[in-house]
């Protein structure tokens, strides 16, 4: 019993002491354990804020100095080294391909253009020169040989376009309803095409012999008809031409229009047949219509080829009968080459320069007015 109170009285007076450690610690004894290590935490948080401050502030500095130097390259790229970047693109490159074709273009193109004003200004036959200003126009303008010319040019270019215009329209349309055999009418219709043109005038020119017993007098004669003189007459001597330039060049023209009637979609056909459209209004209709840009198209350049004929009258008559196939380009090719060196190259420059502004303000009203038309 006794050593019971005893071992109970011990901690009793240990439970006693711990006031007295506590005062102890308030009263400046010695500081308890985890008040310690509690100071210590507290202590390291802020020396880690502090350090993650400084990490922070370096990065911070480190980008400013990179996009700072960033912006001086792109500054420089802009201004000093825009040529460096052309060619990175690949701008040389395209330069270098492109030069050979840029060389011959304007060795064998403009070059001639530009000679072709500066010598409308020259009297000159190639061995000497001499600048006379406009009197080279001036003389070609009273050239009693230039109203003959004209006239007999736009005579050609009206009967090429009555003549020469809506047959390879027409021949195309037909070929594009037949069925079978296609491919064998469009070889024959190409066919004169890949005939050279000095074969054909001379095939033709053949044909037209103006005896009785010529090709076409012949054939003719079968069916009551000729025979002709052809060539031999004033009258007949231009649509003779023109018939031939219409054969020689319809081809071309009609696998032209024979492309273009793919395009037509066949559904507006079918819409025309169930309106009980026959084939001159689906050809009115539809066809025409939907052919309309390609129709301004070649209709512009048969006036410009045919405002410069030349190979037809120079090989079929020379101009003759009477000067009755006279052309522009004729005239200027007597111009330049009618007495060798003693020809006159200023005046057929001259009046080459003219026909070109002619030719060019014409397609540019042409244009202008059709501008609207090809496209509604």
């Amino acid at each position: 019993m006794i050593a019971t109170a005893s071992d109970t009285s011990e901690p009793r007076s240990a439970a006693e002491g711990s006031p007295d450690r506590s005062t102890g610690a308030q009263s400046g004894g010695p500081t308890p354990r985890g008040s310690t290590r509690a100071g210590a935490d507290h202590g390291g948080v802020r020396s880690g804020s502090a350090e993650r401050g400084r990490v922070r502030a370096r990065s911070t500095r480190r980008g400013a100095k990179l996009a700072a130097g960033s912006r001086s390259k792109a500054t420089s790229s802009r201004g000093g080294s825009g040529l460096t970047r052309w060619v990175q693109r690949g701008g040389l490159t395209t330069v270098v391909f492109a030069l050979p074709l840029i060389i011959i273009f304007g060795v064998f193109s403009w070059y001639p253009i530009v000679r072709s004003f500066v010598m409308a200004f020259q009297k000159t036959n190639l061995v000497t020169t001499k600048w006379v200003g406009w009197e080279n126009f001036a003389w070609v303008l009273t050239d009693p040989d230039l109203p003959k010319a004209l006239m007999n040019t736009g005579y050609f270019l009206l009967l090429a376009l009555l003549i020469g215009f809506p047959i390879p329209l027409i021949g195309a349309v037909l070929m594009s309803e037949v069925k079978k055999m296609k491919g064998l009418f469009t070889i024959l219709a190409y066919l004169p095409v890949v005939i050279p043109p000095v074969v054909s005038v001379l095939l033709w020119k053949f044909f037209y012999d103006g005896r009785p017993e010529g090709v076409f007098n012949t054939l003719l004669g079968y069916i009551g008809l000729g025979p002709f003189p052809w060539l031999n007459d004033k009258h007949w001597a231009m649509p003779s031409l023109v018939l031939e330039a219409t054969w020689a060049g319809a081809g071309a023209t009609v696998i032209i229009y024979l492309a273009a009637l793919i395009s037509v979609p066949a559904e507006l056909y079918e819409a025309a047949e169930l309106d009980g459209a026959g084939i001159w209004k689906k050809i009115w209709h539809v066809t025409l219509p939907q052919l309309r840009g390609v129709l301004f198209i070649t209709f512009i350049l048969q006036i410009i080829s045919t405002a410069q004929v030349f190979l037809e009258p120079y090989l079929f008559t020379g101009g003759g009968p009477n000067k009755a196939t006279l052309t522009i380009l004729l005239m200027i090719y007597n111009y330049a080459f009618g007495a060798s060196l003693g020809s006159d190259y200023g005046s057929a420059t001259a009046l080459s320069v003219m026909l070109a502004i002619v030719l060019a303000i014409f397609s540019l009203i042409y244009f202008r007015l059709t501008k609207s038309w090809s496209k509604s």
